[in-house]
């Protein structure tokens, strides 16, 4: 098993390397592998904001390694310049990788065939479903108490008045003090459960939704598209009833707008086949389904008649 140096050992370790460098002395076969093995993993993990951080750590710690001296000619400067060239070259290869892991690198958590349960360090706790992961910067908690998921999970949130918890998930982000709530994503289609507390949920193109217990935000898999809907427990039951509570749309094609209006609320929609890519802007929130109709054959410039359980849009 390797052994990993610590932080002061790879400083010590370069300043030799640096001397020989300068008294003309040749590194060894076996030293030249091991520079080539950090230089390629520290390219491969690393970007150009970690190496800036890491060669002003590393150039930190070894100043006390330097004589003071003062550069008389431009000739010993132009020598001194190569000679600190060389040592931020091998830091570089050396020391980026190892400041990146212990300052930098965020802490992966992956489910991958059960349930995964993560406690972070405000006391929050996050169960992971299984395909799910979930990313925590090293800052965590800070101001902003901001985490990244992948799949599907449920939050337990530590409660807190003045710091926000943030999931940031796959188009859209869900914002609360304090609760508890379940993430899916599956696809295109993404929605947040909410069992207790308070939350908001942001996705492009719709305005901002607040949920409060027993209800559920989804974008039913179409962008630019949000709805709450009020899940009531049945008596006597472990079911639910849904129940729309508003529903928004910016700039949908009316086919997709029709596709959620029939699955919502089980009824069929007729209209005519040249306008099914008309792009449908509009919020129907707080009305019935012949309501909400009413309301989209308005807009489309269309008269509406109903049979049974169908609406027919016609010119």
């Amino acid at each position: 098993m390797k052994k990993r140096l610590t932080y002061k050992n790879i400083e010590a370790f370069v300043f030799r390397l640096w001397e020989r460098e300068v008294s003309e002395d040749n590194i060894s076969e076996k030293e030249n592998e091991l520079l080539k093995q950090w230089k390629i993993i520290a390219e491969k993990d690393l970007d150009i904001a970690h190496l800036k951080e890491s060669r002003e750590r590393i150039l930190s710690g070894l100043e006390h390694y330097f004589p003071q001296r003062d550069i008389r000619s431009a000739k010993s400067f132009k020598t001194h310049f190569y000679k600190i060239a060389a040592v931020i070259i091998l830091l570089l290869s050396l020391g980026c990788i190892f400041t990146y892991t212990a300052f930098t690198k965020p802490h992966v958590y992956f489910a991958k065939y059960e349930n995964k349960t993560v406690h972070l360090e405000d006391g929050s706790v996050v169960t992971l479903l299984p395909g799910a992961e979930l990313t925590v910067a090293q800052s965590f908690p800070a101001s902003t108490r901001i985490v990244d998921l992948k799949g599907d999970a449920i939050f337990s949130v530590a409660k807190s008045k003045t710091h926000p918890f943030i999931v940031r998930a796959d188009g859209f982000s869900t914002k609360v003090l304090g609760t508890v709530f379940k993430i899916s994503q599956s696809g295109k289609k993404k929605a947040v459960d909410l069992y207790e507390g308070k939350v908001a949920v942001s996705s492009p193109g719709v305005p901002v939704s607040f949920l409060t217990p027993n209800q559920k935000w989804t974008n039913f898999g179409i962008a630019h598209t949000t709805a709450i809907v009020s899940l009531k427990p049945v008596k006597n039951s472990a079911g639910k009833v849904p129940a729309i509570l508003s529903l928004s749309f910016n700039d949908v094609p009316l086919k997709e707008v029709v596709a959620v209006l029939e699955n919502s609320y089980g009824t069929k929609v007729l209209y005519p086949k040249d306008a099914e890519d008309k792009k449908i802007t509009a919020d129907f929130t707080g009305g019935t389904v012949g309501e909400n109709i009413e309301s989209l054959a308005f807009i489309l410039g269309l008269e509406v008649q109903k049979k049974e359980n169908t609406y027919i849009l016609t010119k």
